[in-house]
């Protein structure tokens, strides 16, 4: 199989908006949803190669990985979200690929710092991040979550299949939360007969330590991953397991469009998540957009297309036009593939989780 990245379209792909672009605030789309939460890959490379978002067999061979020239720069990515922040966007989260692999990131981080009322996230495998973890809060990051697939090391070197241990994570956990980059999120992508035998485990662990958990279902994104619906572990599967060990009591939301739903443990000890993007869509709250590594803009994770802004930015276009182009873009916006999942839509080719970030 030979997985192409999707390239950047010619700006007469750029949809017309229903109606009236508002002068200033948030975008709405057609269901009333408004932006809120940008996440910015920076890379689509990878020291790992899981093998539900980057496996070996496909991007070891046949991916063509984007050249430098065409990834957008800090300056650039800094333009784009400075205008989205004026429309009302509150979280940026770094992403990639592995993130801390570009160069000088924390650079990125400390132009994002600048932006007034922005929460700075980023989401990492972990492994760099106990030279990086201080540089990276200096320089105005304010949160990291975390990716831990497994606590047993045989089945967590399978799942990365880049032979990286537990401790190595573990390590960067420690790092982040010395250098004051919490509460830490630690997401499980849970697979059925891969590492569902190690859910109540990984709450253990982590019970009382004040970071969160997150079990997420394994999903259908890309087309490399060899999804199937026989692997999915449900959320609420997920729940009963630890509930029958430690006990569980359903919390409200932090804000509307959470991705996670969030359970408490009834003694106190912490909370955990559970995404469940397939076997309980949250599409009708969707708050997010994704502006790929070389400047794409994505509407939905499981998108097949997205619109460019890279030509915008190097075309000489004033912040007016980048903003009416990502208006256009939101208001236009009508994505509930998990709303819509089948079989058949599952094999459509779609853009890559390494390609995107999640």
């Amino acid at each position: 199989m030979k997985i192409i990245p999707i390239r950047a379209a010619d700006l007469s792909t750029l949809p017309e908006a229903p109606g009236e672009i508002p002068a200033s605030g948030p975008l709405a789309d057609p269901r009333g949803r408004e932006v809120r939460d940008l996440r910015i890959s920076v890379t689509d490379r990878c020291n790992f190669r899981c093998t539900y978002c980057m496996p070996r067999s496909v991007f070891d061979k046949d991916y063509q990985f984007l050249p430098r020239d065409e990834l957008l720069s800090f300056e650039e990515i800094e333009r784009v979200a400075r205008v989205f922040a004026e429309r009302g966007v509150r979280k940026l989260r770094i992403t990639g690929g592995e993130p801390l692999l570009r160069k000088n990131v924390d650079q990125l981080i400390a132009k994002l710092a600048r932006i007034p009322d922005v929460e700075i996230t980023l989401t990492t495998n972990g492994v760099l991040l106990p030279r990086m973890a201080q540089r990276l809060k200096d320089a105005g990051l304010d949160r990291v979550t975390i990716s831990l697939d497994s606590l047993d090391d045989p089945t967590f070197r399978r799942m990365n299949d880049a032979d990286f241990p537990v401790a190595s994570v573990l390590e960067g956990i420690d790092a982040a939360a010395a250098a004051g980059l919490g509460p830490i999120k630690i997401n499980m992508v849970v697979k059925r007969g891969e590492n569902d035998d190690g859910v109540v485990d990984m709450a253990r662990h982590f019970r009382g330590s004040g970071h969160i958990v997150r079990f997420i279902e394994f999903m259908d994104v890309g087309s490399s991953n060899g999804w199937e619906m026989g692997a999915v572990v449900p959320s609420r599967e997920i729940v009963e397991r630890i509930s029958a060990e430690f006990p569980l009591e359903s919390a409200d939301p932090n804000y509307t469009g959470e991705v996670a739903e969030r359970w408490r443990y009834v003694d106190g000890a912490g909370e955990i998540g559970v995404i469940s993007s397939v076997t309980q869509a949250f599409c009708s709250t969707c708050t997010r957009i994704r502006l790929s590594t070389e400047g794409k803009l994505f509407t939905c994770l499981f998108a097949q297309s997205g619109h460019d802004l890279r030509a915008l930015l190097r075309g000489g276009a004033s912040d007016a036009d980048l903003d009416n182009a990502i208006a256009r873009v939101w208001m236009s916006r009508t994505d509930r593939y998990s709303e819509i999942r089948t079989a058949n839509t599952a094999k459509e080719r779609k853009i890559e989780m390494s390609y995107i970030g999640g």
